[in-house]
This record gives structure tokens, sequence and C-alpha cells, in this order.
């Protein structure tokens, strides 16, 4: 028996299976590295730094307000970062700057607003004035007293173990050079002020070494807060807001009275307001018209029954 012989094209090609597809290798993200951004505060670290000297401000506010005689107030205005060398070209001249503790802290006054501090303490009105010269000696140690009063507020409030801030002679701003590295980065705190009729800032300036500290000192603390957070949680907003006191007022709108009447009114007088009795009353709640109310009595209180819901319009009319 013959065998068939098979012609090359009929033969089946064999089908090798599929390879496992591998998957696409992910793409690597490069960034360019801002040197200038070492050191920085993260947002926590800066949100908790905030906080604290916001309460801060409030302490120089009442401490200031009572070594003046009133009219003081000092709230928080920035936080910032900066090398020493960019701070310094943001002073204006002259200024008061008064170190402590080898530069740890140190607070800058825009002389502009030293001369109405001094002119308060002495019994003036604190007026503005332009920073057109520098300061007398009686005026220099009459400043230094109202900076270590800040700073003293600062250091109370920190209560960092270790650290002691005395007041330093006053310097110029050029000397600050001698206390930090150049590319050091200062946490610049900046302080909106107002004195009678004045108005201007200061800046608290606080060493690396100083906030690092305060830093780790207020971590330090976090952990018991979060736990009194967590045994004693604040009722939702929406339960808070309801909770408010409002104040509600059943009353007759849109009456007109002749002066006359007022004017001739007496204890015991009637007023005749010239309205119907059966005129419905307004409810309002906050100010504003909710309801047609007409008075009532329930039991031995006295009520208001509701009528329609006054319109939209109305409500602009009222």
């Amino acid at each position: 028996m013959s065998t068939p012989s098979l012609n090359p094209s009929e033969v089946l090609p064999t089908t090798a299976p599929p390879a496992a597809q591998k998957p696409p290798a992910k793409a690597k993200q490069v960034h360019n590295c801002n040197f200038r951004l070492a050191g920085r505060l993260s947002n926590e670290d800066a949100r908790s730094v905030i906080a604290i000297h916001t309460i801060f401000a409030q302490h120089v506010t009442d401490a200031l307000d009572a070594y003046l005689g009133g009219g003081v107030e000092v709230k928080f205005g920035t936080l910032n970062q900066l090398a020493i060398k960019d701070y310094l070209a943001e002073i204006s001249e002259p200024s008061y700057v008064v170190p402590f503790s080898s530069g740890l802290v140190t607070v800058e006054f825009g002389v502009d607003m030293v001369f109405p501090i001094v002119e308060l303490l002495m019994g003036g009105a604190a007026e503005p004035q332009s920073a057109s010269r520098d300061l007398s000696e009686i005026e220099e140690e009459v400043m230094h007293d109202v900076v270590r009063l800040i700073v003293r507020q600062a250091e109370t409030l920190w209560a960092i173990p270790g650290i002691a801030l005395n007041a330093e002679p006053r310097i110029k701003p050029s000397m600050m050079y001698q206390s930090f590295r150049p590319t050091e980065k200062l946490a610049v705190l900046r302080f909106e002020i107002t004195l009678g009729n004045a108005a201007g800032a200061f800046n608290l300036v606080l060493a690396k070494p100083l906030l690092d500290s305060l830093i780790k000192k207020m971590k330090e603390d976090q952990p018991q807060k979060k736990q009194k957070l967590r045994s004693f949680p604040s009722p939702p907003l929406r339960e808070r807001i309801l909770d408010c006191d409002m104040e509600v007022v059943t009353e007759l709108t849109g009456i007109k009275v002749a002066v006359k009447d007022l004017v001739a009114l007496q204890p015991g007088s009637v007023l005749k307001l010239r309205a119907p009795i059966r005129m419905a009353g307004m409810l309002t709640a906050g100010g504003r018209g909710l309801f047609e109310a007409v008075p009532v009595r329930n039991g031995t209180q006295r009520a208001a029954q509701l009528g329609p819901r006054v319109s939209s319009t109305d409500l602009k009319r009222g």
C-alpha cells in the first residue's frame, strides 16, 4: 500500500502559545530639587506655631494694655521662614532691634511705632509720627522695658525647659549677621499692633534652635490633648447650632403713630394703634419675619398662633 505524499503547502503551521504580556514599566517621575526649601516647617508644625502665637498676641495685648494705660491691640499677622540676608533686606531703617540670649529671640520694631509707645507711656495721645530721627537714651530705656515685657509673655507661654531669655543691648540690624549662618532659616512672626491713633507692626524672630525646641515641646504636649478630645468629643456643628438661643418676637409691623400721640404718653395712657383687632402680626426670629402670628394664651402663658409663612417679597419689604 502506498502512502500518500503531502504537499508542504497543505501542512498547517503550529501556533506557539502567546507569551504572557508584561505590564508596562512605570514611568519614573523626576522633580527638580530646591535646596532653598530645606528645613522648612511642615504644614502641621506651622499651624501649631501660628496657634500658640495667636494666643501670645492676646497675652501681649493684655500686658501692654495694663503697662501703657489702655488703647492697645495686638493681632497675629504672618509666619515666614527667611534666610538672614532676606530678612534684613525687608527691615526698614531706622529700626529698634533687641536680641535675647545671643539671638535665640530677636524683637524688631520700626522707629515710627516706637515713638507712639513712648508718648503713650509718658501720658500723651500716641499720635502717628514719622521716623525722622533716632531715639534718645531715655526713649531707648523706656522701649527696652516694653520689649522685655513682650518677650516675657512668650517665655511664659512657651515654657521650654532649660531656656531663659535675657535681654541684651540694642543693636544695628546688620549686626545680626554675627549670630546666624548666612543660610540659616529664621522664623519671622509678624504682629500687627494698634496703639491709640497709630498703627504698625513688630517682628518676633526665632532662631532655628529655639524653634526646634518649641516644636518639640508642643509635640510632647500633643498626645495628652488628643486623648482629652477622644474622651470628650465635641458635638457636631449641627447639634451645636440647634442648641443656640435666638430671639423670637411677635409684633405688629407697618403701623404708623403720630408723633404728637407719642409725646403725650404718660404712665397709664392707652395708645390707639388704629389697627383692626383681627390684623395678624408677624413672628420674627433674629430680626427676620417667618410667619404671620396672632397673640393667644396657652394656659397661664402667652403664646403666638402661627398663620401662613411670610413670602419672600414680604421678607425683603420687612
